[in-house]
């Protein structure tokens, strides 16, 4: 029988690793594990920083929404209001003078609402970028 040159034949002599390189890639293969559960502890709390950054935007739009529409009612009723005074005025002075009145006291209303408004958006900024932080803060904590 001729000898064969094929390399997966049984009669090669198996290759023996020094034992340095085996060292160093059992080493490899260790950091490759420790940087595998490092990877999916970030990822898995990223996921969760997204969740909690998705439900307290969805919360505070909920909210923000709810005051717009509470304001609209507020400034119809007012204007509402303000045209049932008007049919009842003798003069267009007194007219004037509800209509003054009535100016007045939209500016000043107007005026509140956009503070509260203003109030609602920081506090939706702020309490969605809680998470945000606390995710970051778990994230790179220094190593024990």
């Amino acid at each position: 029988m001729a000898e064969s040159n094929d390399p997966f034949s049984s009669s090669v002599i198996p290759f023996q690793m020094p034992e340095q390189v085996r060292a160093f890639a059992e080493k490899g293969v260790s950091q490759a594990r420790e940087s595998y559960a490092k990877f999916k502890d970030a990822a898995e709390t990223h996921n969760g920083t997204i969740e909690a950054v998705f439900s307290t935007a969805t919360k505070g739009a909920t909210d923000y929404s709810a005051k717009l529409l509470d304001i609209a009612k507020t400034n119809t009723n007012a204007g509402f209001d303000f045209m049932q005074s008007l049919i009842g005025v003798k003069s267009p002075a007194a007219a004037m003078e509800l209509f003054s009145a009535f100016a007045k006291s939209q500016v000043e209303t107007l005026t509140g609402q956009t503070k509260e408004l203003a109030e609602i958006g920081q506090k939706i900024a702020s309490e969605t970028a809680e998470p945000i932080k606390t995710g970051a803060a778990k994230l790179f904590k220094p190593a024990a």
